[in-house]
């Protein structure tokens, strides 16, 4: 039995597949000549076009976190950083292939050294590598088999690319050697619904074909288990998941005590899905898919399109916009960044429009033209907020156009001057992705790392609790949209916690919403109590689920 980090619930018994790796091409060429050089070079530009455009096109045709992260690497594979350092090379003389292997290890050496969100990009850059190189060397593109029969992928790591491109027929669950709770692997396998552990000491050594038993609630890929002990594990886990299909809704615990459930969306198609669920709205709906891949800010009037689809799609319904959360690992192009010695600690988020006044002034006209448009009054609020004086600026802002002001909680220091900040706004919404990365003082896209990233940290969830009685004390509602609210027994923690709504993606609504319906509040409340009283993520979880029964 090998242990890492659970992500997504549920339980599988498959064989296990394995992504394809580029074939190792041997570079053999001689250096170009001069005169051959601008051909090399348009073959290179040609390879990395295509790839770039595959990527946007598949981005196009999927929603939710897996077109978001599309759309970043293909943003990423038209880099001008680690382009012009393999055309520098193919100008030299550098036959392309050549020329590609060394510029990104130039640049995976630079990321991996400044760590943080920019050491995730490793993973996406070599990608998007052995992409060029097959486009170069006419082979097939790398990535996830198509298997002939329910199978579970396991990899030291997935590329975004890959992840957002999988069958949940097909590929029944997820296990990885490296990645953590928040990483591109687990937030997709949340919206697929598929179990998922990441972190597994001793995966590398499972080989293909082996069958294995991923249970994603206890963080365990068991190798070659009994069959019939398989078997029943699995039917039980099914069991619970009928269970969950059939809620229906409203958010409550089994005496009646309401806990909104919502969803966490990106996009207009991602808001119809989501609409098919039992949510009762939208508790975060990132804005950045119109943002990222641009080579200018989209219009007011493009913003409020694209914000017009969601607030059409639950009309009548409590949807809570994010304003841009930008930076650091999703840079823009037009918005000027500088170069960051630690981008997840530098100009991300709020922190964008303090240099881009503008950019944010325009996203609310865009919202509040939405607004007017289809007759509702969204809810918006910002990201990486710090200080009762930002949530103040921010406050003041939205209220211009009309707007319902909110903030993100994700930094400690916003935890610990909630009751400040909520002098400026009218609800909180706890980012728990961000807040446990900065609480630990770990990288939440670091495997090394991943336990203490975990959202079931008793420190992190200390300082929910903090928030939360503020929320109370002022009469304002104080929601839960990270990751921690797709976790079904967590969900009923937070609820015992006092927090007001928990927004999750789509394809966790349902399970969260029957889990919470099967327990009284009096035994949310003691499980919470017992988790705050823990030393250690696996302590809490425990705890909990024996308050939980």
């Amino acid at each position: 039995m090998l242990r890492g980090v659970p992500v997504v619930p549920g339980v599988q018994y498959a064989p296990v597949v394995r992504p394809g790796r580029l074939p190792v091409v041997e570079d053999t060429a001689a250096e170009i000549a001069d005169a051959d050089r601008p051909a090399e070079a348009a073959r290179f530009s040609a390879a990395a076009t295509a790839v770039a455009t595959r990527l946007r096109d598949r981005a196009a045709h999927s929603t939710g976190a897996a077109s978001e992260v599309l759309a970043a690497t293909a943003t990423l594979a038209q880099d001008r950083a680690w382009l012009g350092a393999a055309e520098k090379r193919i100008a030299g003389g550098t036959p392309a292939v050549r020329a590609v292997r060394e510029a990104v290890a130039q640049f995976v050496d630079l990321f991996t050294k400044m760590g943080g969100l920019m050491a995730e990009r490793v993973t996406d850059l070599q990608d998007i590598r052995d992409r060029v190189l097959a486009e170069l060397s006419g082979l097939p593109e790398p990535g996830v088999p198509l298997p002939m029969v329910p199978s579970v992928l396991c990899a030291e790591d997935l590329a975004p690319a890959d992840t957002a491109g999988l069958d949940p027929t097909l590929i029944v669950a997820l296990a990885t050697t490296l990645g953590g709770p928040t990483s591109h692997t687990a937030i997709i396998a949340r919206q697929l619904g598929i179990p998922c552990v990441v972190a597994v000491d001793g995966l590398d050594a499972v080989p293909a074909g082996a069958f294995v038993l991923v249970d994603g609630t206890a963080g365990t890929v068991t190798v070659g288990p009994d069959e019939v002990a398989a078997a029943e594990a699995v039917a039980a886990a099914r069991h619970e998941a009928e269970r969950a299909a059939h809620w229906a809704g409203p958010g409550a615990t089994a005496d009646g005590h309401a806990v909104a459930i919502l969803a966490n969306v990106q996009d207009g198609a991602a808001a119809r899905a989501a609409r098919e669920t039992p949510a009762e709205g939208v508790g975060l709906f990132r804005t950045e898919l119109c943002f990222l891949n641009r080579d200018t800010e989209p219009t007011v009037d493009e913003q409020a399109e694209i914000y017009g689809e969601v607030l059409d799609a639950f009309a009548g319904h409590k949807v809570v916009v994010r304003t841009l959360d930008a930076g650091s690992d999703k840079p823009l192009k037009f918005a000027g960044h500088r170069d960051e010695a630690n981008p997840a600690l530098g100009v991300r988020g709020i922190r964008i429009a303090h240099g881009n006044p503008g950019i944010l002034e325009r996203q609310l006209a865009g919202i509040a033209a939405a607004a007017a448009r289809t007759g509702t009054r969204p809810w918006v609020m910002a990201p990486m907020i710090a200080t009762a004086g930002e949530a103040k600026d921010f406050a003041a802002a939205a209220r211009r156009h009309g707007l319902t002001p909110g903030v993100m909680i994700e930094v400690p220091a916003a935890a610990l001057l909630a009751d400040r900040i909520l002098e400026h706004v009218d609800f909180l919404s706890i980012g728990t992705n961000d807040l446990a990365q900065y609480t630990m003082a770990a990288d939440r896209m670091s495997a090394d790392l991943a336990l203490l990233t975990d959202p079931w940290q008793p420190a992190v969830l200390a300082l929910v609790a903090m928030t939360v009685r503020a929320g109370a004390a002022a009469g304002k509602p104080v929601g839960v949209c990270g990751e921690a609210a797709a976790d079904p027994t967590l969900a009923c923690v937070l609820a015992g916690l006092g927090v007001t709504s928990l927004s999750a993606a789509s394809a966790a609504v349902p399970g969260v919403g029957a889990r919470l319906a099967q327990v009284t509040l009096q035994q949310c409340r003691d499980a919470a109590e017992a988790v705050l009283a823990t030393a250690t993520a696996a302590e809490a979880r425990a705890a909990a689920l024996a308050a939980l029964g």
